[in-house]
């Protein structure tokens, strides 16, 4: 091996920063290695080989990983209607795992002595990057830039990384910061940072991407229909046009997402490393099959299943997932559930994508635990009346004994002040 201090593979953008770090590497005494992975993002994948090449990379890497992190990382999390802090789909989030498996097999496969990423020091990616490093390969080296202060004290700022770029003959494509820093894949788009770190700014219109505004979205709505099996979406229907294939599945998705604004939102959450940010988010394909997949919960799953796997595998998986924890044996053992909670999740469900929004017009399916003649108000048949009387009985217990204690006390029962804090 040519360098003195061993051979890294980095996690390369083809940006501005990772570029640097490339660069900075090498003059460090590095023997630096490139890695993109095609997760669905648009981008000029030969562009970024020549770039990395020019800085000094000695080999790129560019692994097409796009249906593997639709199967295996975004369909269980449709099943298990992941969610963190109960608006963000977890599109960063998702995507790591796959992007450190590829990263991992390379550096297995190069004979690479470290691992390299350029997220930020404040951010929630190092955590997840990191973590999956180690939960693939124990013995792995990390080198994570902005966490040494060499390299973050010399490049304090935006306009230190172009002089250095510039000093190293880097192109750049823009010598302008950007207001806000994005990230995309197959599953969404995200934006951060610059100008939207004031919470109160209100993004400019030409910052999304994805999706076109409510505004300039079309006047008529779209009718489609989503067939699942066992929780999993399998065939789309849009007009005569069928689609079956996994990836083909959610392109198409996103793109009628895309076409008719659905899928952004704007939020303050908490980051795993214990700071507040803002971030907006761009996921057409996945709100539309969120809607659709919840809808038809409604109808096949049975009520006990579905309220133990909202109050432990949604919400842990979600954390799970946010919090870079994939590779650990908790992961292991809430997704271990999930199949056995989607195997009455069978049917079509009917949508309208209109303005923004995913109605949906109508479900069906053969699992049999709705049953109409039995949920009539109109006719008896199936569950008489009576039927009830044995649950009053047994909750009347409860109840009656709650209003005792309350009587001994002089009162009547709670009052709205006890609940909210002040009588309403």
């Amino acid at each position: 091996m040519s360098s003195s201090k061993g051979r890294v593979l980095l996690a390369y953008s083809g940006g501005l920063d990772t570029s640097c770090i490339l660069a900075w590497l090498i003059e460090d005494g590095y023997e630096v290695y490139a890695f993109m992975a095609d997760i669905g993002q648009e981008e000029d994948f030969e562009s970024a080989r020549k770039k990395a090449l020019a800085v000094g990379a000695k080999k790129f890497f560019l692994e097409d990983l796009k249906r593997e992190f639709v199967t295996e990382l975004i369909y269980p999390a449709v099943q298990a209607n992941a969610i963190y802090e109960n608006v963000y789909l977890l599109g960063t989030s998702l995507a790591r795992p796959v992007i450190a498996r590829g990263m991992i097999a390379i550096a297995d496969k190069e004979g690479c002595d470290f691992v390299s990423h350029g997220c930020t020091g404040k951010g929630n990616d190092q955590v997840r990057f990191e973590l999956a490093f180690y939960g693939l390969k124990p013995d792995i080296k990390v080198i994570a830039p902005w966490r040494i202060p060499e390299f973050y004290h010399r490049f304090a700022g935006r306009q230190a990384l172009l002089s250095y770029a510039a000093e190293k003959q880097i192109p750049v494509t823009q010598t302008v910061a950007k207001p806000w820093s994005t990230d995309e894949n197959l599953f969404h788009i995200s934006y951060e940072a610059g100008i939207l770190e004031d919470p109160n700014t209100t993004p400019p219109a030409d910052m999304w991407k994805l999706t076109s505004s409510l505004g300039d979205a079309p006047t008529s709505p779209e009718f489609i229909s989503i067939e699942f099996k066992a929780g999993l979406p399998v065939k789309v229907v849009v007009g005569s046009e069928t689609h079956t294939d996994p990836v083909d599945i959610f392109i198409v998705l996103n793109s009628l997402g895309r076409k008719h604004g659905i899928g952004r939102i704007d939020i303050v959450e908490n980051r795993f490393i214990g700071v507040k940010s803002r971030g907006c988010y761009e996921s057409p394909g996945a709100t539309i099959l969120r809607v659709a997949h919840i809808d038809l919960e409604g109808l096949t799953l049975d009520r006990n299943v579905r309220a133990l796997r909202d109050q432990f595998v949604t919400i842990e998986l979600g954390r799970i997932l946010y919090n870079g924890h994939f590779f650990t044996p908790e992961r292991e053992f809430v997704t271990s559930a999930i199949p056995a909670s989607q195997r009455t999740v069978n049917g079509v469900v009917r949508l309208k994508l209109y303005k923004g929004n995913v109605v949906v017009e109508g479900r069906s399916s053969d699992e049999g635990l709705y049953d109409e003649k039995q949920s009539s108000m109109d006719e008896l048949g199936g569950f008489e009346p009576t039927d009830t009387t044995g649950f009053i009985q047994i909750e009347s217990i409860r109840i009656k004994k709650w209003a005792q204690a309350n009587l001994l006390k002089g009162r009547s029962g709670v009052e709205p002040k006890d609940v909210y804090g002040a009588r309403v």
